[in-house]
């Protein structure tokens, strides 16, 4: 049989508050979250690894706060100062992509100065925590260390087939809640896994007109899991 050619047609995720998983892996890091008054100074780091959530976070939190969104990599000396506004909020995404740039960890330094002294709110997002970005400047480096940190930690057994099921729903996909629970009793727990296999599963069954059953989960399970070994 002929595959089918696929385009994707894919909705743009659900990314509301009332979309947001919580569960034990993030509670704590969204309580911080929701609290910006109890930063120290004002600032946050927000750490999690590809699709643990930050993100969604970010979306909502962005706009509850009419904060402007900016990425770490962007960030110059000369640029900071139309980015920071008087007692207003502020996004820098991906800084951990900062190391080694001394362009852009110059900005950050400058940035992260300027929040203070402006009194704005500053969240920044990574990957990792900041020993392992590679930052070069002493100052930077010492202040990102010492700051508050909202950890999100890996999914764990509530929210990995929740997130399964939403990225099925962002397709418009329904799935046998038992290829749900197969997928989520032998994946890794890996959210940014899970995006990648759905993705996968919808191609594949659109273009052979296949049924979406735990046969084909755990053929594309088995393609896909060596690379994140």
């Amino acid at each position: 049989m002929a595959r089918q050619l696929t385009l994707d047609l894919t909705m743009p995720p659900a990314s509301s508050r009332d979309d947001f998983l919580i569960t034990a892996a993030n509670r704590d890091a969204l309580a911080m979250l929701d609290a910006p008054g109890r930063w120290p100074q004002g600032r946050l780091l927000l750490i999690g690894g590809p699709g643990s959530g930050k993100t969604h976070l970010v979306g909502f939190w962005a706009a509850d706060h009419g904060a402007h969104v900016s990425h770490g990599w962007t960030l110059t000396p000369e640029s900071v100062d139309d980015l920071v506004r008087p007692g207003a909020a502020l996004v820098i995404e991906d800084a951990h992509e900062i190391g080694g740039n001394p362009v852009a960890e110059q900005g950050l330094f400058h940035l992260w100065n300027l929040a203070g002294a402006r009194g704005a709110l500053l969240l920044i997002t990574a990957q990792a925590p900041p020993r392992d970005w590679g930052v070069a400047l002493p100052d930077l480096r010492s202040r990102l260390e010492t700051a508050a940190q909202a950890i999100l930690g890996p999914p764990d057994d509530a929210l990995l087939p929740a997130v399964l099921v939403k990225l099925f729903a962002d397709r418009q996909i329904q799935v046998a809640p038992e290829v749900v629970d197969w997928l989520s009793l032998r994946m890794e727990r890996d959210l940014d896994l899970a995006r990648r296999l759905v993705a996968a599963i919808d191609r594949e069954s659109l273009a052979d007109r296949r049924a979406i059953t735990r046969r084909l989960a755990a053929e594309l399970l088995d393609k896909l899991a060596p690379a994140d070994a």
